[in-house]
């Protein structure tokens, strides 16, 4: 069964918060505030919030920024995942992912479906794997936010959940970086 095995040792990690939004600031953005009370709630930590305009370009500054802060594990943005003009995050993060992760669209997609019926059909949410930092790109809704993250994140941001969890295979998440001086050796 599927759980938290209380005999391993919680690892905290730094996790920064993006809202793409052109109208939210940071009085208003009711959804990185979710997320940023999770994530501390969880035991982990808030590197940053930050809100950038529905503009491909700021996304990826950002986004880029955060991939090259060491102290950066997890990375998740919320908005601009639907159809209309201004939604263009999967366009500005989906090229910065060395191995895009097919599994989050679709759990996200089932829980979207199991608490809005076919509305889910409405996300583009999607999630990857950029410079050895996880990236999940929410919808722009504090309830869609909830939902991710009470239902999916919390457990796999987790060390102690098993069957598997992302934590433990983060060491390995750059050795094809090492392979080809050390041949995957990381001593």
């Amino acid at each position: 069964m599927p759980g938290i095995d209380e005999t391993r040792q919680f690892v905290p990690l730094t996790i920064a918060v993006l809202t793409v939004s052109d109208t939210r600031e940071m009085a208003d953005d009711k959804s990185g505030a979710t997320l940023a009370e999770r994530i501390k709630a969880a035991g982990h930590n808030v590197h940053e919030r930050a809100i950038v305009p529905d503009d491909v370009e700021a996304i990826r500054a950002q986004m880029k920024a955060w991939i090259a802060a060491p102290a950066v594990d997890v990375i998740i943005t919320t908005g601009g995942t639907g159809f209309t003009g201004r939604d263009v995050t999967p366009e500005a993060v989906e090229p910065l992912f060395e191995k895009k992760m097919e599994g989050f669209a679709t759990l996200f997609l089932m829980v979207s479906h199991a608490k809005i019926g076919t509305s889910a059909i409405q996300t583009r949410a999607t999630a990857g794997v950029a410079g050895a930092t996880y990236i999940f790109c929410l919808p722009g809704s504090p309830g869609a936010c909830r939902d991710a993250w009470d239902e999916i994140l919390v457990h796999q941001l987790d060390y102690r959940y098993r069957p598997c969890n992302f934590v433990e295979i983060m060491p390995r998440l750059d050795e094809h970086l090492r392979r080809p001086k050390a041949k995957g050796a990381t001593a």
